[in-house]
């Protein structure tokens, strides 16, 4: 599909990053700053994600200059006329989401459909007020959003089929592997799964059952090597009903299944001590090589980039 170009609300992080893939792409992108300074971080980090990607010889300082020339950075909504597509990447304000839909539907096309990256609020609510919330509908990515290529795809009461697909093959042009769910929940799908992990390693370090660094251990060489070929439910189906039904009935008793945060995170966040950037958490950070740590956190997704670079 012919693809003009795609507009960006937002930015942070997310929103560059997402800038970021479009242009690496060979698509045009119209990112809407609110600040001069906003505008400058997001070309900078733009740039940035580049210059990581010519280190790991994934991209050519030619490549690098003929995305960033499609790359335009804008204060008003008028740049986002003829978009196929706008990402919503703001802060997760209702009120602030519903201005910003208001200016995005007074100059985009009426089918054009507008995907929020909000992991937390539904759709029904997003699309309130709007004058075509058949359009609305929730993309959301995972950091680091321009290499980790999971994108979590989601429609409300409110969201048309048409928008949906149309969404659908514009994620697929940028790369992207889509999870189309059947109906929104809190979580969506990967943090659901997450949330289960983080829940049972919690209460297994408050059992005595094993440390952080050994629960990591069984998780980088066991589950997630085995899961990251094979899917998780394709294991089950390879197992078998019957020998899952049997582990089942000795394993689900013992499981954590608490309904309210831990004990060990509440004491953390009361002492301080709440993780990586305050040094302290379920690790002493201070001991750990973060240099080493930055590098594992990307690179599995620098070996799956296969991007339509512009030259």
């Amino acid at each position: 599909m012919e693809i003009k170009k795609i507009g960006v609300i937002g930015t942070g992080n997310i929103g560059a990053c997402q800038a970021t893939l479009i242009v690496g792409n060979g698509i045009a992108c119209s990112v809407i700053a609110h600040s001069e300074a906003g505008a400058e971080r997001c070309r900078e980090t733009v740039r940035r994600n580049f210059e990581t990607f010519i280190e790991h010889g994934l991209a050519t300082e030619r490549n690098r200059d003929a995305a960033m020339e499609l790359l335009t950075i804008s204060h008003s909504y008028d740049a986002l006329a003829g978009a196929d597509l706008v990402f919503e990447a703001a802060a997760e304000d209702l009120n602030v989401k519903h201005a910003i839909y208001a200016a995005i539907e007074a100059v985009v096309d009426a089918d054009t459909p507008i995907a929020s990256t909000t992991s937390s609020i539904p759709v029904d609510d997003l699309c309130a007020g709007m004058q075509h919330p058949e359009r609305m509908l929730v993309a959301h990515p995972f950091q680091p959003v321009h290499i980790q290529p999971l994108v979590e795809l989601v429609g409300g009461s409110c969201t048309a089929q048409s928008a949906l697909e149309r969404t659908y093959e514009l994620l697929i042009a940028l790369d992207r592997k889509v999870v189309r769910l059947k109906k929104s929940v809190p979580g969506f799908v990967v943090n659901r799964l997450a949330q289960a992990m983080f829940r049972e390693s919690l209460y297994m370090i408050e059992q005595g059952v094993a440390d952080a660094a050994d629960i990591d251990l069984a998780v980088r060489y066991a589950v997630g090597m085995r899961y990251a070929s094979i899917g998780l439910l394709e294991y089950f189906d390879d197992v078998g009903f019957d020998l899952e039904k049997a582990i089942a009935q000795t394993v689900y008793p013992d499981l954590c299944a608490v309904d309210s945060v831990q004990q060990i995170v509440q004491d953390g966040i009361a002492a301080g001590n709440t993780g990586r950037r305050a040094g302290l958490g379920l690790y002493d950070w201070s001991k750990k090589d973060d240099a080493d740590y930055l590098r594992r956190k990307t690179a599995p997704f620098l070996n799956d980039i296969h991007w339509k670079l512009p030259e």
